[in-house]
């Protein structure tokens, strides 16, 4: 079934949504930008905009070989992507749109925008687990979207400050300009231009946090959460952008690339390819948010204590199989209780049926959006209803800014200098309690966690 809306840009035509009750208009494109440029803004098409397929995924390295026999990144292949084709170009600044199917223009529903992770180098907004979130059906808009990513962007060179003014960040200005897009036409949708929340998971919730403490956003949005990568630490602090200098100028004399108008000519492939190699030689992870001077104006533990944080509601967490499982945790903890406002933290320890990982990194997404029945593993009653009783948590935040209902039990305590404990997700009843601090460093110590 297609579904008209006609927006400020002009006509959209989506379809019927994988959540029952939702409708889907998936691959709008909300911005332009040639490589190495900043995003600009689409606010005008001709006819009727076709919103019924995905868009292309940025170029990452997964686009240049088969996931299947890459052993080291098997797991997450087959978790979030096995038996899906995904498209890849330059050409990827395209968002998708999740509502009730009753939506109207007037309605003013509550807006999630969320932002995927994937270490700054990989993933789209629409893999297995964001496809379809049933958020719509808790009266809830949704929205993903993708950006560019590693090399596409994230260089740093002098000659584009000189073009531009500043450089680096090209993807979480492409973050930026979606979000503005949403605001600019989400009312269309039925959404609330001045109810949004962004939420993102470990890079994503990185790019969040930038977005949180950034003077070009403020306004935008009235609420954040982070998962996996929330809260300020030394170890993720952002740099100045003469830092990446040496990095980008070495690339481009692995490329043979004399000027900048060589360098943007080089195929994806010869990008990417002179990208993995520079990082080797130098050792360095060669695509990271930095500090520019207008999106990112400073370190996160700075600007933090300086009190520039947007002031606004948090939620945030991490999982007890996590990357580094008591760093995160602590990240979270101190960034919800440093808030002017109240701050929910959470930690999620569901051990996920199907093999013994436990509860790795980003494996609290499945749960978040809703969408179990999108994957492989042998879901049992205790998932879906926690799955449902977190997609209740998360969709009463967006719509108040706190996670607590009329009915919800047991009540969710915000993080502050009297309260250290965190709400439980996963393995046992739901509650407010304290995640062991021995057993989040014995699996930081024995147990490689799974992540891309």
């Amino acid at each position: 079934m297609d579904y008209i809306v006609n927006t400020p840009c002009g006509a959209v035509r989506g379809t019927a949504g994988r959540a029952e009750g939702s409708k889907a208009f998936k691959g709008i494109r909300y911005a332009t930008a040639g490589r190495w440029e900043y995003p600009v803004q689409v606010t005008h098409w001709e006819g009727m905009y076709d919103a019924t397929e995905y868009g292309a995924c940025s170029w990452q390295p997964r686009a240049f070989y088969n996931e299947e026999e890459n052993l080291k990144k098997i797991f997450y292949y087959n978790e979030f992507r096995k038996g899906e084709t995904y498209r890849y170009s330059e050409d990827c600044l395209f968002l998708n749109i999740f509502a009730p199917e009753t939506a109207t223009e007037g309605d003013r529903l509550p807006v999630l925008i969320y932002i995927h992770g994937g270490g700054f180098t990989g993933g789209c907004g629409h893999e297995k687990h964001f496809d379809g979130p049933v958020w719509p059906q808790k009266g809830v808009i949704g929205v993903t979207l993708n950006y560019r990513l590693g090399p596409m962007g994230f260089a740093c060179l002098p000659q584009l400050k000189e073009e531009a003014g500043f450089t680096g960040n090209y993807g979480l200005y492409d973050q930026l300009t979606a979000i503005k897009w949403v605001r600019d036409n989400i009312a269309a949708f039925g959404g609330d231009p001045k109810n949004m929340t962004i939420m993102g998971q470990s890079a994503g919730a990185m790019s969040v946090q930038q977005h949180c403490l950034s003077p070009m956003s403020k306004g935008l949005f009235q609420r954040a959460v982070m998962s996996s990568g929330g809260g300020v630490s030394k170890m993720l602090a952002a740099a100045p952008a003469e830092k990446h200098y040496e990095f980008w100028k070495k690339m481009m004399q692995n490329a043979g690339c004399e000027t900048l108008e060589q360098f943007r000519a080089i195929s994806p492939e010869k990008l990417f390819e002179v990208w993995m190699q520079t990082k080797k030689e130098l050792r360095s992870p060669g695509s990271f948010p930095c500090i520019d001077g207008c999106l990112v104006v400073g370190s996160g533990a700075q600007l933090l204590a300086e009190g520039k944080q947007h002031d606004i509601s948090y939620m945030a967490g991490s999982t007890s199989e996590d990357m580094m499982p008591p760093i995160l945790q602590g990240m979270a903890r101190k960034w919800c209780a440093a808030q002017r406002k109240p701050g929910y933290t959470w930690y999620f320890d569901r051990q996920l049926p199907g093999d013994e990982n436990g509860a790795w990194h980003s494996s609290d997404l499945w749960y978040w959006f809703g969408t179990l029945s999108n994957g492989w593993r042998p879901w049992t009653k205790k998932d879906e209803a926690l799955s449902e009783q977190m997609v209740s948590l998360l969709c009463q935040f967006v719509r108040t800014g706190d996670p607590n209902g009329e009915s919800h039990e047991p009540a969710w305590l915000p993080t502050d200098g009297k309260n250290s404990r965190v709400m439980i997700l996963g393995e046992n009843d739901t509650h407010m309690g304290k995640p062991s601090l021995l057993r989040m460093i014995k699996t930081m110590l024995t147990n490689k966690a799974v992540g891309e």
